[in-house]
Formats: C-alpha cells, structure tokens, sequence
C-alpha cells in the first residue's frame, strides 16, 4: 500500500501540472501546446501540397547552421550559445536546404523524394561534422548542442515561449491573407501557373512558414521529431474532413492537444522525454482517427461499403424481378404472379447462396413475399420501388445512348456501375435533359414513348 504522504504529494504535483500553477510549468506546457497548433496549421498545407518530407529535409538542414552560428558567435567573442543566434544560423541553412530541394526539383527530372533524400542526407551528415568540429574550440564548450536533435523541452524559458506565440500569430495571419492562393498551390499548382499566379512565391512563403516552424520547435521536440509535429496532426485531421478550413482547424486542435498532453504527461514523469511523448500522443490520435474518422476513416467507409452493397444487391433482385414479370407481358396484371428462383438465378447468374441473401434481406424490408413453394413475388410496396429502380436505371440507359454515345450493347453494364447512386435530383435532370417526349429506341431494355 502506497503511504499517504507519497498520495498527497502526487495530487499536489498532479494539481499543479493541470492547472498549470508553476512559472515553468506555464511556459512549457503553453509554449508547447501553441507550437503544435502552429504545426499543425502549417503542416496541412504541406499535406496537401504531397510534400510531407520536405518538413523532414528542412528540419535536418538546420543542424549545419546551429554549429556554423556557434562557431561564428564563439570567433566574435559572444557566448556561443546565445539562442537567437543559433535559431538565426538555423535558420538560415534551413531556408538554403529548402531552395536547394526546389532548385533540384525544377531544374532537373528527379523527382520530390530523390532531391529531398539527397538535400536531409548531406546537410544533416554536414550538421553532424560541425557539431564535432565546433567542440574543439578552445575555451568554450558546446555540450547541450545536441539537445537541437532530440528536443529539450524542460530548458524552455521566457524567450521560446514568445518566439513561439509570435510564429503563431504571424503563421494564423498569413493562412488568412493567403487562403485562396495557398489552396489553390496545393490542389492544382499547374492550373495556377497558368492562370498567371506566382506559384514559386507561394511555394517560397509556405517553405517559410515550415521554417519558422521548424526552427522554433527545435527547442521542444528537436529536429528529428518535428517533422512528425508537422505532419502527423494534419493527416489525423484528414480522417475527419474533407473541407479545407476544417482540416486546417482541426489539425491545429490536434496538434495543441499533443503538444499539451506531451508536456503535461513530462512534467509530471520527469523521467520522461516531452519530445517523444509528444509524438507518441500525436500518433495515438492518428490511430484514432484513421479507425473512426468519419470522412476517411477505416471503420466508417467499411459501415459505408456494407451499406452499399446492401443497396445494390436490394436494387438488383427487384429490377431482377421486375424485368422477369415485363419479360413475360401485363406487368400491372401479372405483378403477383410468383416467379420461380431458377428463373431470377439464370437472369443475374446469381449463386445458391448469394440468391438467398438478397431475398432474405428483400423479405425483411417487405419487399418480397415468399410462397411455401419457395417461389417469390413481389409485394405491393417492393412492386413500386422495384417500378422506380427499373425506370431509373432505363433513364440512365437512355442518356449514355444520346448524350455519352455509349454503343447500346455496352450500355447495360455501364449503367448497372452507376445507377445505384442516382438521387431524385438527378432523375429529374435527366428527365428534363433528355425531353422524354421524344421516343428512343436503340436500347431493347429502354422505356419508349
């Protein structure tokens, strides 16, 4: 049994991380969760754009300026861990690394993944030399350097949290003043160039904001993991929405409930690394969301596929149906005549097994009634909907016959994909578009006026 003092000391301890009491519990937990709302803003457009790696190739090039801007603040007598110069020098390699990747891109025929893969190999392999190199300078130490890697969010002080909130503000407004460009660079950045919009100067602003992204959070979560800061909130919003402003939104939440539950969970398990904990809530909410997201969600388009097939597979016994009573003449007379299931299994070529769950599925929607025979027929309210499928699907027929020039012996399957997914709008359309007052007669199948 845990003793009563060791409780009460970490319902103090757990108080006080929640409500945020503590000066440097305020500016980590604050500084982090703004830095994965601003993450998670830009890292959307990244997303979309289909260059999630370039976060990835920019977060490496930063590593060489860190140790040039030590060695350059080191040679000017400055202490050489002055963080503004260092950010400054990350900077800097960062932007280079970028326009190295876009001048690849646009000057030769490698692809995005080969011209990043080479730009985060070298600058990150030369990062790694300097590092080493600069740790020879006689008289100053540049030991806590490598915390720019792997994150040291506990370091956090006043300065991070203001440049963080800063890079926020700045990124929300240049989202706002450049929605419509940006949305338009990153769904059809080919249609923009020649629509005359400067493609390379929204590429170059939104590679700026990855920047100041990624050189803000290399404090917090380190330049190998900030990549997954910018790209896993995005795609976890991407499971729930297929409107932009709504990713952009949601991906912001998600990025500020990681950032936050990663602080919180490092402050209160001081043992704990915020940067890795950080990832690992960011990638438990993807998990989440790529299970139950309802727009792109795994389980949802399942429920949805399942719902489908049961639609088809009802439209198809009833126009199956329906059809054989046509076959045979005097529909409204012969409606409850019962058809034999050899007769509907040899019109769709149905199996045993497939033929009995769609009647069973038609029988408990009452739509088909069954003999004791074991022959079928159509209910009163089955007779109607099977009358209104058959139609539907004869409409189709007729306007991939006039408007599509679909040969008429091709037209029946062409129309069987997508006659499922006709609403009333759409047969009113059609009915309007194809004037049902003139007769058409290609189709052996197509109703004739």
């Amino acid at each position: 049994m845990w003793d009563v003092s060791v409780i009460a000391e970490l319902g103090s301890a757990l108080t006080e991380t929640l409500f945020l009491k503590g000066y440097n519990t305020r500016l980590v937990v604050g500084g982090v969760t703004f830095l994965g709302a601003t993450a998670g803003l830009v890292g959307s457009f990244l997303l979309l754009r289909k260059q999630s790696l370039l976060g990835d190739a920019l977060s490496h090039a930063t590593l060489p300026g860190i140790g040039i801007a030590f060695a350059i603040m080191t040679a000017m007598g400055i202490t050489g861990k002055f963080l503004p110069g260092l950010l400054l020098g990350a900077t800097i390699t960062g932007l280079l690394g970028v326009l190295l990747v876009l001048a690849i891109r646009r000057t030769t025929r490698l692809k995005d993944d080969a011209a990043m893969g080479i730009v985060l190999s070298v600058f990150f392999g030369l990062g790694i030399a300097i590092l080493r190199m600069v740790q020879q300078i006689p008289g100053q130490s540049s030991a806590g350097l490598e915390s720019f890697i792997y994150g040291k969010t506990a370091s956090m002080v006043l300065l991070d949290f203001w440049l963080i909130t800063g890079t926020l503000i700045a990124t929300t407004i240049a989202t706002l003043a450049l929605l419509k460009e940006l949305t338009l660079l990153c769904f059809d950045s080919n249609f923009a160039s020649t629509e005359g919009w400067p493609t390379l100067w929204l590429d170059i602003i939104l590679m700026a904001l990855v920047t100041a992204v990624t050189v803000v959070g290399l404090q917090s979560v380190g330049l190998i993991l900030i990549i997954a800061f910018l790209i896993t909130p995005a795609t976890a919003a991407r499971f729930w929405t297929n409107k932009l402003t709504h990713i952009l939104v949601l991906a912001a939440l998600i990025g500020a409930i990681s950032g936050w539950l990663g602080a919180t969970a490092s402050a209160l398990l001081p043992g704990l690394p915020a940067g890795a904990i950080i990832v690992i809530a960011a990638a438990t909410i993807f998990l989440f969301s790529m299970i139950f997201g309802t727009a792109r969600g795994v389980l949802p388009r399942y429920l949805r596929h399942l719902k489908l097939q049961k639609k088809v597979g009802r439209q198809h016994i009833l126009r199956s149906t329906y059809e054989i009573l046509e076959d045979t003449q005097g529909v409204e007379i012969l409606k409850n005549i019962p058809i034999p299931l050899e007769a509907l299994r040899k019109h769709r070529y149905w199996s045993k097994g497939e033929l009995s769950k769609l009647i069973r599925q038609a029988h408990a929607e009452d739509h088909i009634v069954r003999r004791p025979t074991g022959e079928i027929c159509l209910s009163e309210s089955g007779f109607g909907e099977a009358s209104r499928i058959t139609r539907n699907h004869r409409l189709w027929e007729m306007y991939l016959i006039t408007h599509a020039d679909i040969a008429p012996s091709h037209v029946d399957r062409d129309a069987d994909m997508v006659e499922h997914l006709l609403e009333p709008e759409i047969v009113r359309e059609l009915e309007k578009a194809l004037e049902l007052e003139k007769p058409v007669i290609e189709s052996p199948h197509v109703i004739t006026t």
